[in-house]
C-alpha cells in the first residue's frame, strides 16, 4: 500500500470515531448538500473579492482557501463522502483522481497546495496571513490566488455536473 493509500485509510478510520469524527466517513451521496457547499464556496469567492475591494487581503487569503475548500466538499458529498479535516477533504479527492473516479488534473490540486510564483499554495498561505501579524499580502500574490479560486471552483463545479447520479446509486 502506498503512502497516498495509508492517508487515505488512516482518514477512514478517524471517520468512523463519533458522530462529530475529525476523518473521512462514507455516507449516502448526499446531492443536496453538495449544492450547499458549491453556494458556501460561491459566497465565499464573493466576500473574497469585497475583502479585496476593501483592502483587507490579509482576509482574502483565508476566502479564496475557503471557497476552494467548499468546493471539494460540496464534491465530495456528490461521491458519499463526509470530511471533518482539511488534509482528509485533500487526500480523498487526490485518491480518487488517481483510482480514476475523478477527471480532475492534478494543476488544480497543486493551486490549494502550490501558488507558482512562490511555491506556496492557498492552505500554507491562509494559515500564514491568518497565525501572523500581518494585514497585507502582496497585490501580485493576492491577484494570483484569487484568481486560481475562482478557476479551482468552476472546474469543481464542472466535474460535480459530470457525475452521473444513476451511477451513484449503483455504488
Amino acid at each position: 500500500m502506498g503512502k497516498l493509500e495509508n492517508r487515505f485509510k488512516w482518514c477512514l478510520e478517524r471517520g468512523e470515531k463519533g458522530e462529530k469524527h475529525k476523518g473521512l466517513r462514507k455516507i449516502e451521496p448526499d446531492i443536496k448538500e453538495s449544492e450547499n457547499q458549491i453556494k458556501k464556496s460561491l459566497s465565499d469567492l464573493n466576500t473574497m473579492n469585497y475583502l479585496y475591494k476593501g483592502k483587507r487581503t490579509d482576509w482574502v487569503a483565508s476566502a479564496a482557501f475557503y471557497s476552494m475548500y467548499h468546493s471539494l466538499l460540496a464534491l465530495l458529498f456528490k461521491l458519499g463522502y463526509e470530511s471533518r479535516n482539511q488534509e482528509c477533504t485533500i487526500t480523498a479527492v487526490e485518491n480518487f483522481m488517481k483510482d480514476g473516479n475523478i477527471d480532475l488534473e492534478k494543476e488544480y490540486l497543486d493551486m490549494i497546495r502550490i501558488l507558482k510564483n512562490n511555491g506556496e499554495g492557498a492552505k500554507s498561505i491562509r494559515e500564514e496571513m491568518q497565525y501572523s501579524s500581518e494585514t497585507s499580502m502582496e497585490d501580485d500574490k493576492c491577484k494570483e490566488l484569487m484568481g486560481n479560486a475562482k478557476k479551482f471552483v468552476e472546474r469543481i463545479r464542472e466535474i460535480i455536473e459530470s457525475i452521473n447520479e444513476e451511477e451513484l446509486k449503483k455504488e
